[in-house]
């Protein structure tokens, strides 16, 4: 895929609107508790500043209701966190859409939550029109957003004079396209969470492309039951069970298999203080919950890690936020970390293992985006990426 990228356009003098990801946590009090995508954002804000642009900065927070913007939907937390990063004053600008404020060259201010905009999330061409006007240059630096066609992820991309990806958007679009579209092979997949039904399309996209498959979680449930096997009461989706037995004979139509765990982590409520046992898959009672995989099916799937040339990983093994059932997941992140494999993770509950676990620094790319990271393993066209090509221009 063919966009321009910041770094092709001149921005000295003009007035750079970028929409950024700066959707954070926040606990009760409006204190933010993650500001990972506020400094993913801040290098794409830095470089506008340096080259002498005017910039404006806007995201999405929570979800608030169009026209209405409460004081728990206010992007005001953020803009003093932008502020401390960035080493100088970020003021928030409220009722923005209309114009009326001025940015001066080597000043950034953040525009109020842009979904509180009438119009935002149903991509409103007139809205959409608006936001162009405020700026020279378009850049969007929000690939969590991508998969969503909204007024300023897709409609402003339209409209304003010059539309681009910011330096996160690039390296997300790169890392992608490099895992998925070139990869060195063999090309390894790892697949966890709760349900074969949220992921069933990635998992049918991915069988017809790589040359290993690794389920996890719930997700490798539901594929043991499609083998047979007993699983007692762990979570799964025995009506899915002939889905997961598509997916199977696809990898082995291309001679490749879905490796399924032969020894497993089971006790009989999921919490801090349940009690694990290993046992072979064979022996799984029926008041048993499956809550990891054992250390013999983790030693396979890491020799499999081993020999890949690339590892595309979302999704844990078992519940890792408990210790006891963390061993599975633990194992693979060590084994993706020490790899010689190009590695790409994305994924909530991925990255909170990531962090964990303390291998962010050993994984090659980490992906900002949850459901478009997804929608882009499924070999889905993003909306936000989508419109930046067709303004491409060589």
């Amino acid at each position: 895929m063919r966009v321009k990228t910041l770094k092709d356009v001149d921005l000295r003098g003009k007035r750079v609107f970028i929409r950024a990801d700066l959707n954070v946590p926040q606990d009760e009090t409006g204190r933010i508790v993650d500001d990972t995508r506020i400094r993913a954002s801040i290098p794409t804000i830095e470089y506008c500043l340096q080259q002498g642009a005017a910039v404006m900065v806007t995201s999405h927070l929570g979800r608030p209701k169009e026209g209405a913007c409460t004081p728990e939907d206010s992007l005001a937390p953020i803009a003093e966190r932008l502020s401390e990063l960035l080493g100088r004053p970020v003021p928030l600008i409220e009722h923005w859409v209309d114009g009326g404020f001025t940015v001066q060259p080597g000043e950034a201010v953040l525009l109020e939550n842009v979904r509180c905009n009438v119009g935002e999330k149903k991509n409103d061409e007139e809205l959409a029109r608006k936001y162009a006007a405020l700026c020279d240059v378009y850049v969007n630096d929000a690939f969590g957003t991508a998969h969503r066609a909204e007024a300023s992820t897709v409609g402003i991309a339209r409209f304003a004079p010059v539309a681009c990806a910011g330096l996160l958007m690039a390296a997300e679009i790169e890392a992608l396209s490099r895992a998925l579209e070139h990869p060195k092979r063999p090309l390894v997949a790892i697949v966890g969470g709760a349900k074969v039904s949220t992921k069933l399309t990635i998992l049918k996209s991915l069988a017809e492309k790589v040359d290993q498959l690794i389920v996890g979680g719930g997700i490798a449930n539901t594929f043991l039951l499609a083998t047979g096997k007993r699983i007692g009461k762990s979570l799964a989706e025995p009506e899915l069970v002939v889905e997961a037995q598509a997916i199977m004979d696809m990898m082995a139509a291309r001679g490749s298999e879905v490796p399924l765990p032969v020894d497993v982590v089971v006790a009989d409520e999921v919490s801090a203080l349940a009690r694990a046992n290993r046992v072979s898959v064979d022996e799984v009672g029926p008041n048993d919950r499956i809550l990891d995989v054992g250390p013999k099916t983790a030693a396979r799937y890491c020799d499999i890690v081993a020999h890949a040339g690339t590892v595309v990983w979302n999704g844990p093994l078992g519940v890792f936020e408990y210790d006891q059932f963390a061993g599975g997941t633990k194992m693979l992140a060590s084994a993706i970390a020490h790899s010689e494999a190009y590695s790409l993770a994305g994924g909530g509950d991925t990255i909170a293992a990531i962090k964990k676990f303390g291998v962010e620094k050993d994984i090659d790319y980490i992906s900002t985006g949850g459901g478009a990271f997804l929608e882009f393993l499924e070999g889905k066209k993003l909306p936000a990426i989508a419109a930046l090509e067709a303004r491409y221009d060589g």
